[in-house]
């Protein structure tokens, strides 16, 4: 049987990683700044298999329409070109040698607000990780034996104030990005 503060330490792991999921998650959504998180997302064929592309090449952002990809094997750069064209991203790389730049095109106003969506969808999942987290975690402290209602209502309302914290955090990351994608 786990104890008070065994339950509230595990609560709050679950909710920061809920809130470092979707850091993350927005860090691959496109806003119009170079960001080579943007392809962490693109998978390659290579060697019989799908992988990552970090796995396969380098990614940097020189500058701030602009990424360019260095492949580790200079035998891939076809495949990384066509996995980066089919990633859905809207991106259309170039080689030039042994080095593929992707030119980030300005995003339209209508692609903007679509972008926009799709980040409050990602946070709205991010939220809700949070509050299972809660959930889950004020069930099993009503669940503990031998502690005094008085001590379970106490980390009843600790539980509550992380999840508004991190709850907090999302949000904050959620105006940030919206700001980001937004602005021209």
């Amino acid at each position: 049987m786990s104890t008070i503060p065994e339950l509230s330490r595990q609560a709050k792991d679950q909710m920061a990683k809920a809130v470092d999921a979707t850091r993350r998650e927005l860090q691959g959504i496109r806003s119009g700044k170079a960001s080579p998180q943007l392809l962490d997302v693109v998978r390659v064929e290579a060697y019989g298999s799908m992988v990552p592309l970090n796995q396969v090449a380098m990614v940097s952002a020189p500058e701030p329409r602009m990424l360019t990809v260095q492949p580790f094997d200079k035998g891939l750069s076809q495949a990384i070109e066509k996995a980066i064209r089919d990633s859905g991203l809207g991106l259309n790389p170039a080689s030039q040698g042994t080095l593929i730049r992707v030119p980030l095109p300005a995003l339209s106003e209508e692609r903007r607000k679509d972008l926009v969506k799709v980040v409050r969808k990602m946070a709205e999942e991010g939220k809700v990780a949070v509050r299972h987290a809660r959930t889950d975690t004020l069930a099993r402290i009503k669940k503990v034996e031998h502690v005094s209602d008085d001590d379970k209502s106490r980390a009843e309302k600790d539980i509550q104030k992380f999840t508004d914290d991190h709850t907090r955090q999302i949000d904050d990351m959620i105006s940030v990005k919206e700001a980001e994608i937004m602005e021209v």
